[in-house]
C-alpha cells in the first residue's frame, strides 16, 4: 500500500461524493479515481478492495462530519441548558447544508451495512461509539435530561436531516423553517 496521508484524504474525500452522488453501487475505484482527478488506479493502490474503502469511508465520514472544536469549546463554556441544545442542534444542520454529500454519503453507508452483514458489525461498532460519545457529552456536561434525552435528540435529528436532505419537500417550512423546527424538537424532548 502507499502511503501519502493527504492523498489517501483527498481520495477518502472524493468516495464520500461518489457515495453521495451515486450510491454503493456506483462505487468503484475508477469512479473515486475520476472524482479525485487522480490517475486511473490510485485508488486501488491506496486500499485492497471495495469493502477495504467502505471501511475507511465508514471511519473518514466521522471524521470529515466532525464539528469545528473551537465552536464546540466556545459553546461549551456556557452553563449547560435547553437553549444551548437549541444551538447546538441548529449547528449540526447547518453542518449538513454545508456538506450535504458528506451527511448522504453516512446515509448510504448505512443502507450499504444493512445488505453486507460483513460491513454491518463494524459500522455498527464505529455508530454505536457516536451515539456512546454523544451520551456522555450529554450526560458529563450537565445538559438538562439524562442517557434517553441525548438518545431521543440524536434519533430526532437523524430523522430530520434524513428527511431534509433526501426529500426537502417534505418538512413544512422547507430551509426556512428547519431552525423553527430543531427549536420545536428540542423543546420537546429537553426537560426544562
Amino acid at each position: 500500500m502507499v502511503s501519502n496521508p493527504q492523498r489517501r484524504t483527498a481520495l477518502l474525500d472524493a468516495g464520500i461524493d461518489v457515495l453521495a452522488r451515486l450510491g454503493a453501487r456506483g462505487l468503484t475505484f475508477r469512479a473515486v479515481d475520476e472524482q479525485a482527478g487522480v490517475p486511473t488506479g490510485t485508488t486501488s493502490n491506496y486500499f485492497a478492495n471495495r469493502e477495504a474503502l467502505l471501511r475507511a469511508l465508514g471511519d473518514h465520514v466521522f471524521v470529515r462530519l466532525a464539528p469545528d472544536p473551537d465552536f464546540v469549546a466556545e459553546r461549551l463554556a456556557a452553563p449547560p441548558s435547553r437553549d444551548l441544545e437549541v444551538v447546538l442542534m441548529q449547528d449540526i444542520v447547518e453542518r449538513a447544508r454545508a456538506d450535504r454529500p458528506g451527511y448522504l454519503a453516512m446515509f448510504e453507508l448505512r443502507l450499504e451495512a444493512s445488505r453486507r452483514p460483513e460491513l454491518e458489525e463494524a459500522f455498527a461498532a464505529r455508530f454505536r461509539a457516536n451515539l456512546d460519545e454523544i451520551t456522555a457529552a450529554h450526560v458529563g456536561g450537565g445538559f438538562p435530561g439524562g442517557g434517553t434525552t441525548a438518545l431521543l435528540l440524536y434519533l430526532a435529528m437523524n430523522g430530520l436531516l434524513l428527511e431534509h436532505l433526501t426529500l426537502p419537500g417534505v418538512l413544512p417550512g422547507g430551509d426556512d423553517g428547519l431552525a423553527d423546527l430543531v427549536t420545536r424538537l428540542v423543546e420537546t424532548i429537553v426537560p426544562t
